[in-house]
């Protein structure tokens, strides 16, 4: 049973009672919000969002940069038991009209900046009624109802008849990458939720300290990081974005003590030229995924202790490292016990349990309801795909060792990870292809330098056509999200295919998959 104090919205509105004039968010533009002041902030969007229209069950699509107000919209939206559905903020063209029209929201909630991308695509999105532009002065011209801040705040309150959300209640719809198809909305519980902020030591943050934010809201690794920042009583301190040029004066300037770091975000701190004073911060504990093979010589220059985990958007977070202890260089950690109830096994493409170093699919279910997905939304197929034999399949290929260590193999299923992101394959190609000269083509991961992976397209030309990497990446930068831009390309005469089914042989791309007819977008 899932304490409903403890689902944050409650546990935001305990701490302005017990804890209120704490600092609870800072940003490194100066502005700070007490805990207090954030409750009463974010019941007054309750209330200017209620007067708008926002009704309980309506799905409301944000799309706004890291920042207080991304996140007094979604705690505003959870008060209302309305769901927010946070859009990446660089999707553009095809991909932000399917997740605005699939997610069935009839509401929109955007900054200025971004509205010129909405407005790409508002011709082909009939279900939104109302776009709300908070920080606007004149209204962009849309057909449908567009409200800027002066109208959205007029005479509102901070809400007191508000009940707020239980822990089965939806907390988002986060969209994730689709491999066979489009990116899918998973159903996030609240459950799902805490289960991420129950891996983090203790004493990772300490009540007052800083707790490092560069996670965007609109990732389920941002709404984790305020959760956190929340049950450890932490100031989270926030930037819009990863800024290696700004980390380390970040960490002095607001005593940042605990961070988490993600993909290639510690191979790009690695890379910075040493100076004496690099051990000499405040920064002293690090949650980081994946585990860098570096990563006792990053513990010796920052001077630093560090864990690790894993999970994702679905599960919320089985595997943990025994505080900052780590087994080695690469395991993301044991299976914990205790709350959330969590089972794992990893099997075979029949669902049956795989040996010791053997790699296969990892599975889950849990004793605790409400921690694992609700689900897809609007794809009970894909749903029912993911939830077969009564555990949840995450497409992640694992192997455990007799010591009980958990390794992340690979990706069973075709996504690619850059820089934190998930990327859809499938999505990359659904772009590429629209390409008038293009035939036919099939993306893939390649390693990295800085760890996970780059994006590769192998294109089929139609015949009697040319076009070079520089013309077909020009021709994507405005359809396609920065993060999914190839950065290698190479023209083929056509792509390996199985015999019975005809499908693109990936693996036989990855074999080769830099060579001399390769163009690298970050070389030219």
């Amino acid at each position: 049973m899932i304490d409903r104090a403890l689902v944050l919205p409650h546990l935001v509105a305990k701490l302005a009672e017990t804890h209120g004039d704490d600092i609870a968010m800072e940003d490194v533009d100066g502005r700070s919000i007490t805990r207090r002041e954030l409750h009463e902030t974010v019941l007054g969007w309750a209330d200017a969002l209620r007067r708008v229209g926002v009704q309980p069950g309506d799905h409301v699509v944000t799309m706004l940069p890291n920042s207080f107000e991304a996140f007094f919209v979604w705690l505003a939206l959870t008060w209302l038991r309305a769901t927010e559905v946070p859009v990446n903020n660089m999707y553009r063209g095809q991909m932000l009209q399917y997740l605005v029209d699939n997610s069935d929201a009839a509401t929109v909630v955007i900054s200025e900046r971004f509205v010129p991308q909405l407005a790409e695509v508002m011709g082909d999105l009939p279900k939104v009624q109302t776009v709300v532009v908070p920080d606007a002065t004149a209204a962009p011209a849309f057909s449908c109802r567009v409200v800027t801040g002066e109208e959205l705040f007029a005479g509102a309150q901070p809400a007191t008849d508000l009940d707020g959300p239980d822990a089965w209640d939806i907390a988002a719809i986060i969209y994730t990458s689709g491999t066979t198809g489009p990116s899918k909305g998973v159903l996030m519980p609240w459950g799902t939720l805490l289960a991420f902020t129950t891996i983090v030591p203790d004493d990772l943050v300490a009540p007052g300290e800083g707790f490092y934010a560069m996670y965007p809201a609109f990732h389920v690794s941002g709404k984790a990081m305020m959760y956190m920042s929340c049950k450890l009583r932490a100031r989270m301190v926030i930037r819009e974005q990863f800024s290696l040029q700004n980390f380390w004066d970040d960490v002095r300037n607001y005593n940042i003590t605990g961070a988490g770091l993600v993909g290639a975000m510690a191979p790009f701190l690695l890379s910075l030229p040493e100076t004496p004073d690099d051990a000499n911060t405040p920064l002293q504990r690090v949650m980081m995924g994946p585990i860098v093979a570096e990563v006792e010589q990053f513990k010796k220059r920052f001077g630093v202790e560090v864990g690790t985990g894993y999970g994702m958007t679905e599960i919320g977070a089985p595997f943990v490292s025994d505080g900052y202890d780590l087994a080695n260089g690469e395991s993301c950690g044991k299976f914990r016990p205790g709350w959330a109830g969590y089972d794992v096994r990893i099997v075979d493409e029949h669902d049956q349990p795989v040996g010791v170093e053997e790699v296969g699919e990892l599975i889950v279910r849990t004793d605790e309801p409400w921690v694992l997905n609700s689900g897809y939304y609007g794809m009970p197929e894909a749903t029912a795909t993911a939830w077969r034999n009564g555990w949840f399949h995450t497409g992640d290929g694992f192997r455990v060792d007799a010591e009980g260590n958990y390794y992340f193999v690979d990706r069973m299923k075709d996504a690619i990870r850059r820089r934190g992101e998930n990327i859809s394959s499938f999505e990359v190609e659904a772009l590429v292809i629209q390409h008038p000269n293009v035939a036919e083509c099939a993306a893939i991961g390649v390693p990295s330098e800085y760890s996970e992976d780059e994006v590769k397209v192998c294109v089929v030309l139609h015949a009697e056509v040319q076009l070079t990497g520089v013309e077909l990446v020009t021709w994507l930068e405005p359809r396609m999200a920065k993060f999914m831009i190839p950065r290698y390309v190479e023209f083929v005469d056509g792509l390996p295919k199985t015999e019975a089914t005809m499908r693109t042989q990936k693996v036989k791309l990855r074999d080769n998959a830099i060579n001399d007819n390769t163009w690298d977008r970050e070389a030219r």
